[in-house]
């Protein structure tokens, strides 16, 4: 009979098991040694033991699958019970009882981190369905292109946390997805008739900058003069609006009508310039001669001078940044003429005359007082008197030159 520390078998090749004190049929191997028969039974229990000890690793290795540990643990439990093996079963036994404590561990830990990452996950989707009922609170002020990208962008994060976090009870998030979902319904509704009332918009803008570009190219005709009234079409197509896909074919062409005024202004522009150049050199020249004018003979000056305007007069504009400089020139020599004229006239009247004869007479009368108290002046008196006798003298002296 072959025996074993924890078998036996007997001479019909019944394998036997020594497990808790009893002695236990685990099976029969015939036709072949009762060592064969035994080892055969013995090789049982190290397949057990062997995925024993590969539990007791994944554990030491900090693996935290704890349903799969349990799992193992729990088959392991029940092949136990009763093996058809032969070996060591009780102490097989207490080493994997012995793990049930670090199961239970881990299995507390992936709780602890499975409720971590609901908790996460219903904070975020909490968070994408408050943001979006934001954005639908106001469609009026709504940005639609930034929005419509946002809005795609928090469905596909609601996707990826569908994706990634541990599965969360219905009743827990579907409340929290109903308010997402019908946020994204109500923007979509908005998103659509703000985009019909846009194409409304479109089609109208379209219409009247079709009929601006019409306007314009019959402007471009006229040229430069159409000037103006291009511009008045330039206000009305700010105004109207943009007109959708059309809008940069609409505007190539107004815009081309709108070069051919301008060059052609610019070049009517050009010709003004040198046309009124060529002015302000002639007027430059009248002024030269104007200037010459002597008031000595004012009835020569005068008629230099009106020769000097007529001429004038007839060379037309000059640049704008000159009119007044020249313009200031002019009217110089025309005061000069005409003081001088007045001088004259002021010498030639009786009346004037007289009232200088009458002056004259006065400062004589004076300046004779004067002398003749100066010679029985005190000195500290002198020197004032002969102050006052220069004075009147020079008073005399221009009275005399009016009377001349």
């Amino acid at each position: 009979m072959a025996t074993h520390q924890f078998g036996r078998v007997d001479d019909k090749n019944n394998v036997y098991v020594i497990d808790k004190g009893t002695e236990r049929l685990v099976g029969q191997y015939p036709d072949v040694s009762q060592d064969e028969a035994l080892a055969f039974f013995t090789k049982k229990f190290d397949d057990l033991e062997a995925q024993v000890r590969i539990l007791e690793q994944r554990i030491s290795s900090g693996i935290t699958d704890a349903k799969s540990l349990q799992t193992t643990h729990q088959n392991l439990t029940t092949e136990l019970s009763e093996p058809k093996a032969v070996g060591n079963l009780e102490a097989l036994r207490l080493r994997v009882s012995a793990l049930l404590p670090a199961i239970e561990e881990a299995a507390t830990k992936a709780q602890a981190a499975r409720d971590e990452a609901i908790a996460k996950a219903m904070a975020d989707k909490e968070e994408i369905a408050t943001r979006a009922e934001k954005i639908v609170s106001n469609l009026g002020g709504v940005n639609w292109k930034k929005s419509t990208a946002e809005m795609a962008q928090l469905f596909e994060r609601w996707q990826q946390i569908q994706k990634d976090s541990p599965k969360i009870p219905k009743a827990q998030t579907d409340p929290i997805w109903k308010r997402f979902s019908q946020a994204r319904a109500k923007f979509e509704a908005g998103r659509r008739k703000y985009f019909a009332s846009l194409d409304n918009q479109f089609k109208e803008a379209k219409k009247i900058k079709t009929e601006l570009v019409a306007k314009a190219e019959t402007l471009a005709s006229k040229g430069a003069a159409a000037a103006a009234d291009y511009r008045n079409l330039q206000d009305l197509w700010k105004k109207a609006g943009k007109a959708g896909k059309a809008e940069d074919g609409l505007w190539k062409a107004f815009r081309a009508h709108g070069d051919a005024i301008f060059a052609a202004k610019k070049e009517l522009d050009a010709e003004r310039d040198a046309s009124q150049a060529e002015n302000l050199k002639a007027k430059l020249a009248l002024l030269a001669e104007a200037e010459k004018i002597s008031p000595a003979d004012i009835r020569k000056a005068k008629a230099a001078f009106s020769d000097i305007q007529s001429k004038w007069s007839r060379i037309g504009h000059v640049p704008r940044n000159e009119v007044k400089s020249i313009e200031s020139r002019l009217r110089a020599v025309e005061q000069k003429i005409a003081d001088a004229e007045r001088d004259e006239w002021m010498r030639s009247d009786p009346a004037a005359k007289a009232r200088s004869n009458q002056l004259v007479e006065q400062l004589e009368s004076v300046i004779g007082v004067l002398e003749a108290e100066l010679k029985g002046a005190p000195a500290a008196k002198k020197k004032e008197i002969e102050s006052q006798i220069q004075t009147r003298k020079a008073l005399l002296v221009a009275a005399q030159n009016a009377v001349d």
